[in-house]
């Protein structure tokens, strides 16, 4: 099986053309087949039904490796038109097919769904083998590739036909044919898996309920919260009040409540999420994961996993990002230490005896908080009322660059909370739609992200803009109220707002090199960047109005904010140094992992834990990021990116938040360059030298 699998790489890779009429019956009565047809070719959500995705997707691979044939068979000479731009522009049925099932597979799925995605995901799987495995089409990349020097390419071109030989490369192109085999079954498992260990998740966060029914055990938390959960119980039916590990619901309980038994109840329930030797267990799944990359790394001439994914990072090495994390640990644990000895004195003085534990910590910082700077979270909540927030958001895009959003009621959209946008520049020119979807549900994963259902290109005067989302577990309204955010649900919203702007903004030729196509450590540079004016008086002062009296957020709040902003930076540095610790752990390393996770985990982490171990707890088992979610090898992204946006954000303070050149600058060079060029020559184009982490270590209070 494994050698006949080997031999047909080199054979034509399309399978038999469908019958005569058979694609026309097809498309007829698919939506996904047919040309998109609403509002700036929009998705037709509304008409696509479940029994549509398995047909589509069949019918748009083979069609897709039927566009791919073509290049190989083509009789001309290889050259970058009729081989790199041809191969990036191949497949767009299909791109937008998985773009639509994908995208709601995480915002809006169901059983049937996720049953489709572990039956698809194979296939998928296949087809890009299929192509990066295939001879005769590395052979023509090869043949452009080698002749580079000569072609007189400009920069994107250049980085396009670079990005395409190193992705067959890095896909096993040389490889020898037992090899390729090889290849093809590990890429195969793992894109399965990842979805299954995604699922598990899921299912482990909505299996758990929290239901009170004795009102003193409320005691602590605030009446929105309470409302809340009144109206999550009424919507299931069942009497009092409910929390969930929904981030609204979850997050509040550890913060506010005050009964600790029940606090240690719900945050147990959610650091053991999928580790509890059910059919929803991800400890397993994590093991093959892990075992699998390390495989394929050493197939391809890694010594680890992290070697091979940082090949293509701006970090570029595991050891740089080591001692990048080795470098920020060393400057932030001391205060992190101290952090850790305030709460637990002033839990001591607020009458609490022992230890403090993880769900206390959340808790007694709130507290302290409080107390230092005479002001909580839910003070704030009532000036962010999320619609005002929304005009806010909208306003700085418009102060920095030029953009009207304006709400199209008629775009067609796939869950009623879903509201949809279309987005012009100062020149009345449409550049963008953009959706947004606010609130949690059972069939959303948590957290928050951005992605996009069409990638912006200009291939061929043949302008294509982009169809953007942003997906987030924001508080929904409750009978008595409208949805208000907390501060960091503001930074949030901000931070998704960074990755819009980074693909609404795009101006790229290729879709392989347009808006977020960028390293991965440089991803989070145009997200980060943005949370900066969540902490500017002059942006409050535009939006953040009570949304009973109408009052402006006093300046003496915002004050108060601005001082806490470094409150607990160091804690939560080494929170994240700690993640980033443990991806790196399971990904660079040349054996699989052996033993029990929970010592593993204790053991990636010590460094920076400053707390007592839990028993029951893994993070391993829900962190997403790095089992499911791209960020494998890749965490340390996240503060690498930081020092960026902190350095970058230096020169709108210099020259003022609103400052047009600046913020053209910023979009000209960085936004609208997409992966264009390297990250590194697109940042000092608008810095004009490379980041040092300064800016950031004074912004967190770690050095004058």
């Amino acid at each position: 099986m494994k050698n006949t699998k080997a031999k047909n790489n080199d054979a034509r890779i399309t399978k038999p053309p469908l019958l005569e009429g058979v694609w026309e019956r097809l498309q007829a009565s698919n939506p996904l087949l047919q040309a998109f047809s609403g509002i700036h070719q929009t998705a037709p959500f509304t008409a696509i039904k479940i029994e549509h995705y398995l047909p589509a997707f069949d019918a748009a691979i083979d069609e897709a490796k039927k566009e791919v044939q073509e290049i190989i068979d083509n009789p001309a000479s290889p050259d970058f038109a009729n081989t790199i731009v041809s191969l990036d522009l191949a497949g767009e049925r299909l791109n937008r097919i998985q773009s639509v099932f994908f995208n709601l597979n995480s915002a809006d799925t169901s059983d049937e769904m996720q049953n489709i995605a572990q039956e698809v995901s194979p296939k998928l799987s296949d087809f890009g083998n299929d192509i990066t495995l295939n001879k005769q089409l590395f052979d023509r990349i090869k043949t452009v590739h080698d002749q580079r020097e000569s072609l007189l390419l400009n920069a994107e071109e250049s980085t396009l036909l670079e990005k395409t030989y190193r992705r067959f490369v890095r896909s096993g192109a040389n490889l020898n044919e037992t090899d390729k085999a090889k290849y093809r079954e590990i890429t195969k498992e793992l894109s399965q898996l990842g979805l299954k260990y995604q699922q598990n998740v899921l299912a482990e966060t909505n299996a758990y309920e929290l239901l009170i029914t004795d009102k003193k055990d409320l005691s602590g938390l605030p009446d929105s919260i309470i409302e809340m959960a009144a109206q999550t119980a009424q919507s299931k039916g069942k009497e009092g009040w409910l929390f969930n590990l929904q981030f609204p619901s979850y997050v509040p309980f550890l913060k506010y409540a005050d009964n600790r038994i029940l606090r240690e109840q719900i945050f147990r329930a959610s650091s053991s999420r999928a580790n509890h030797g059910n059919e929803n267990d991800n400890k397993d799944l994590i093991r093959r994961i892990v075992d699998l990359k390390i495989e394929k790394a050493h197939l391809l001439g890694f010594r680890t996993h992290a070697a091979y994914k940082l090949q293509e990072r701006m970090a570029e090495t595991p050891e740089k990002v080591i001692q990048f994390l080795g470098d920020l640990h060393l400057k932030s644990k001391p205060f992190a230490e101290k952090e850790f000895a305030e709460i637990q004195e002033f839990a001591e003085r607020a009458g609490f005896s022992g230890r403090i534990q993880r769900w206390d910590w959340a808790y007694y910082s709130e507290k302290l908080k409080s107390e230092r700077y005479n002001y909580t979270d839910e003070e704030v909540k009532p000036y962010l009322q999320l619609e005002k927030v929304i005009e806010g958001v909208f306003s700085l895009a418009r102060k920095l660059y030029g953009l009207q959003l304006i709400e199209n009621t008629n775009i067609e959209v796939y869950h009623p909370d879903v509201t949809a946008y279309e987005v012009y520049n100062e020149e009345n020119e449409f550049i963008a739609v953009l959706y947004l979807d606010f609130f949690p549900r059972e069939s959303k994963r948590s957290g928050a992200w951005m992605t996009d259902y069409r990638s912006q290109s200009n291939v061929k005067g043949n302008p294509i803009r982009p169809h953007i989302s942003l997906v987030t577990n924001f508080s929904k309204p409750t009978e008595n109220s409208p949805s208000m955010l907390t501060f960091d649900e503001v930074t949030t919203f901000l931070h998704e707002f960074g990755h819009g702007l980074h693909g609404m903004l795009s101006q790229c030729q290729f879709p392989g090199t347009s808006g977020t196509n960028v390293y991965w450590d440089f991803v989070e540079l145009p997200s980060q960047i943005h949370e900066n004016w969540a902490y500017e008086k002059e942006w409050l002062d535009q939006f953040a109005v009570h949304y009973q009296t109408g009052e402006k957020l006093p300046e003496e709040l915002i004050q108060k904010i601005q001082k806490a902003q470094n409150f607990q930076a160091a804690y939560m540095m080494e929170r994240q140094i700690s993640f980033a610790l443990l991806d790196m752990a399971y990904y660079n390393r040349e054996m699989p992992v052996s033993g029990d996770l929970k010592e593993f985990e204790m053991q990636a982490i010590s460094s920076t834990d400053l707390f007592e171990p839990v028993d029951g707890s893994l993070q391993s088992t829900s962190f997403s990021h790095i089992f499911s979610g791209g960020y494998d090898a890749g965490y340390y992204s996240y503060k690498w990116a930081e020092v960026l946006d902190a350095d970058a954000f230096s020169v709108f303070q210099e020259k003022g938040i609103f400052n047009r050149e600046t913020a053209d600058s910023f979009r000209r060079n960085i936004l609208e360059k997409g992966g264009s060029e390297h990250p590194a020559i697109l940042y000092q184009a608008f810095r004009g030298q490379e980041a040092t982490a300064v800016a950031l270590l004074k912004r967190n209070g770690l050095e004058d």
